[in-house]
């Protein structure tokens, strides 16, 4: 009798395998003695205008959060960007966000609202600085918008603190120098290709797409800001969290005709109150570094959420349910 070789599993078989083993892993964690009691119920997070990363890292930790906690329900609210989300989460409307460092700071140092309350729970990735003209603008340097018309992000967004701070570091009024648009990234592109816009500040992650779409239909540049940052750091404390960057050639290969830009860079966190339940935080937090490279294979700028970096949360303090995540691993 001839014998065939047993057929192995298939990849699909696999696959699916594994999926399900880490969801019982993560099923039996929550519930071994000694554990932490499952979180139920229901959280919202406030991300961003739809175009932007924060939305998009919403959306697909939403997508994923049913593997780490299968029994909580996570809800997305829209926001104009970092200052109206910190807002968003003091008033309660919503339980976490994703904040700017600087726009964090810049809460704590005015005294608003329950400031003191704000916790972090991770580091997340940076946002770049973007200076945005057409391709035969006659801008080169922050300091040669004098006079146009710029945009500089929604009035409660990340942008706008930013655009405005990089405005004096290059010796101009924001208030007088420039005509401010106060427009957000899902209208902006528009107005710089008919002409509504000379020029337009951004902050995201790299790439982002508002702009990759821009590159396609329309020839623009991106200008130089990395040599303001030391002028950036004179102005206030808050200006601590800038750093100088430099956008790989490759964020935008369409646009940087493989050129590094120099420019600016900030971090964002993932922030809550002292009011979240622990164990919903520790939950969070772990579905967060898990999905990771889920996220980051469809939003590049999440590839940069590191363990050994997450916990560095600078001008907040970490939740305790997420010093009881990172207590639980080593990176």
């Amino acid at each position: 009798m001839v014998r065939f070789p047993a057929r192995g599993p298939s990849r699909r078989h696999v696959l699916w395998a594994v999926s399900a083993l880490v969801v019982v892993v993560s099923l039996l964690w929550w519930m071994t003695p000694g554990g932490r009691d499952r979180p139920t119920g229901s959280a919202t997070l406030a991300t961003g205008v739809p175009s932007g990363v924060y939305a998009r890292y919403g959306t697909l930790l939403k997508e994923r959060l049913p593997r780490d906690l299968p029994e909580v329900e996570l809800g997305l609210r829209p926001s104009q960007g970092s200052v109206d989300n910190i807002e968003q989460v003091i008033a309660g409307k919503a339980d976490f966000t994703i904040a700017q460092a600087d726009a964090v700071a810049a809460y704590l140092t005015s005294g608003g609202k329950d400031a003191s309350r704000l916790r972090a729970c991770a580091r997340l990735y940076d946002d770049y600085v973007q200076l945005v003209v057409r391709a035969d603008s006659d801008v080169e340097s922050a300091a040669d918008l004098r006079g146009l018309k710029v945009g500089v992000g929604q009035r409660q967004s990340g942008v706008r603190p930013v655009a405005e701070r990089l405005l004096r570091a290059a010796g101009l009024d924001p208030a007088k120098d420039v005509r401010q648009v106060y427009e957000g990234i899902g209208l902006m592109p528009e107005l710089l290709e008919n002409g509504g816009l000379d020029a337009f500040f951004w902050t995201g992650g790299l790439p982002s797409s508002a702009i990759q779409d821009l590159a396609a239909s329309s020839d623009i540049r991106l200008v130089e800001l990395g040599s303001l940052v030391p002028a950036l750091h004179a102005q206030d404390p808050q200006a601590r969290h800038y750093r100088a960057a430099v956008m790989p050639a490759d964020a935008y290969p369409r646009v940087q005709q493989g050129e590094a830009v120099e420019s600016v860079a900030v971090a964002n966190l993932l922030v809550t109150t002292d009011r979240a339940e622990k164990s919903l935080t520790e939950g969070l937090t772990r579905a967060l570094i898990n999905n990771r490279d889920y996220i980051g294979s469809r939003v590049h700028a999440a590839q940069r959420v590191d363990l050994r970096t997450a916990i560095y949360t600078d001008p907040l303090p970490l939740h305790e349910g997420a010093q009881r995540y990172y207590r639980t691993v080593k990176p």
